[in-house]
């Protein structure tokens, strides 16, 4: 329980009375009660300041608000500018800032932030530190696993697993942002020590509408780092630079193809995995892929801007393995290699089947298994199609998660990608299942059969119902018997 009178003068709002006490903040309605502050949010479906009175009925007397509307007098409305911010920074305080307890590192970017994030949780728990993780896969405090909902928590929920890290003894802590995250504000007050920027391509525009819009909350992360922090950018995006453009933290940046701080070359590049320079020393790591040699590269240059002594750094990357749904892959009994990964844009597709085509060789053949999800951006449909049918002797189109949209409609979409003169064979196959059977039933010793777009998720979102699905147990389930 906390004074409210002492919990917004944390973020400067004027607040006379001494008496009132606060039990829990809240954001949504169904949870107000008497003892809760209430933070009215306006979202893209529905806006918090419509549902004041149901918050009143329940018990509710105090919101802060960006506009007031009427009930009795003795309800408290606290007028504020923006209570997406105000309700992150009293997050801060109401868990006791957890984040200036911690050597909190944030990676952004289209493609890459679980990985990375992943690699450098891997890599500081391995040197021996208790390390925390914020990811779209799962949320680590330690060793201890906590689902995770969203790629970027909420306020709340965030400090709240922040402060059960400083509790725990964490000492660091990497977390994926996500551009949503920088725009509604989830992370206003967090400290950062660093932030990491891996690539920008398209996505995220039935959220953002433009490309500008979407690089602009990107690169909104960087402008808000303090002087004492890094910001450490892959130079090789053609958008690397702009992130580094007026922001106030230390700028690094990492290459593989030009001059820069830390610079890669990739050596060798097998299913046995990479051998990698990071700057003047040779490295053999487990990973596979040009675009977990950008992983690496970043993960390197973190270690090193958090003072990790060289060659502790380089004999720990050297046993980082692969990230759960993340170019993960095994043989079949029948000689067939399925690589699962959670490629879902079509800069992400085309990187994983450029990798697999470096592997491939006649006879081989690559089969690849790809969809696209409903209520998301409908732009990149066609194109997500159009790459598998120019990297693929064979592609079967099927559903992602159709969420609320019919899968009939998204498959259609893609479908206006396929080059009907082209010689790849293209089927449709509504149900998931059937289709990655039908790859099963198709492919013969030596292939290679990709299956995109849902990696380490373990549901498939129908009608706005989860049902179980996990693709690397049910691809084992159709490639390890006979055909």
């Amino acid at each position: 329980m906390r004074n409210l009178h002492s919990l917004l003068s944390s973020i400067e709002v004027p607040f006379s009375d001494h008496s009132v006490l606060v039990e829990e903040i809240v954001f949504d309605s169904r949870a107000a009660r008497q003892g809760s502050l209430f933070i009215a949010l306006e979202g893209q479906s529905s806006d918090g300041h419509d549902y004041l009175p149901q918050v009143y009925s329940q018990g509710g007397r105090v919101a802060l608000v960006q506009r007031k509307v009427t009930l009795p007098e003795d309800f408290i409305q606290l007028v504020v500018p923006d209570t997406r911010i105000a309700l992150a920074r009293l997050a801060c305080e109401w868990y006791g800032n957890p984040s200036k307890d911690l050597c909190l590192v944030g990676i952004t970017g289209t493609n890459g932030k679980t990985t990375t994030a992943t690699l450098l949780y891997d890599l500081f728990m391995k040197l021996g530190y208790h390390t925390g993780l914020l990811s779209t896969v799962v949320n680590r405090i330690g060793t201890a696993y906590i689902p995770a909902t969203h790629t970027t928590p909420n306020p709340l929920a965030l400090n709240a697993l922040l402060r059960e890290m400083v509790d725990a003894g964490c000492a660091y802590c990497f977390m994926e942002v996500s551009s949503h995250a920088v725009h509604q504000q989830r992370i206003a007050g967090l400290q950062f020590k660093g932030g990491v920027f891996t690539n920008i391509t398209h996505d995220h525009l039935d959220y953002h509408q433009t490309f500008a819009a979407y690089i602009q909350a990107k690169k909104a992360f960087f402008d808000a780092l303090p002087a004492d922090a890094f910001s450490l950018s892959n130079m090789d995006d053609r958008n690397g630079g702009v992130m580094l453009q007026n922001t106030t933290s230390k700028p690094y940046t990492y290459s593989l193809q030009r001059m820069a701080d830390f610079k890669g070359l990739v050596l060798e590049n097998e299913l046995s995995g990479l051998v990698l320079k990071l700057n003047d020393t040779e490295v053999h790591t487990q990973l596979i892929g040009a675009f977990n040699a950008y992983n690496l590269l970043a993960v390197f240059g973190v270690g090193t801007l958090l003072g990790i002594p060289k060659t502790e750094l380089i004999t720990a990357i050297s046993t980082l393995g692969s990230v759960e749904g993340r170019f993960q892959f095994f043989r079949s009994t029948q000689g067939v290699t399925i690589v699962v990964d959670y490629a879902h844009t079509p800069d992400a597709l085309e990187n994983v089947l450029k990798t697999i085509a470096g592997f491939n060789k006649a006879p081989q053949r690559m089969i690849t298994v790809v969809g696209c999800g409903g209520d998301r951006d409908v732009a990149k449909r066609p194109t997500m199609a159009a790459i598998a049918q120019r990297f693929s002797h064979q592609v079967i189109l099927t559903s992602d998660n159709p969420r609320s949209e019919s899968p009939a409609q998204i498959l259609a979409d893609m479908e206006e990608g396929i080059d009907q003169m082209h010689p790849t064979t293209v089927l449709s196959i509504t149900d998931r299942k059937q289709a990655i059977h039908t790859a099963a039933l198709l492919s013969n010793p030596g292939d290679i059969v990709l299956i995109a777009g849902k990696g380490h998720e373990k549901y498939q979102e129908i009608s706005g119902v989860k049902h179980p699905f996990d693709d690397f147990l049910i691809a084992q389930s159709f490639f390890n018997k006979s055909n």
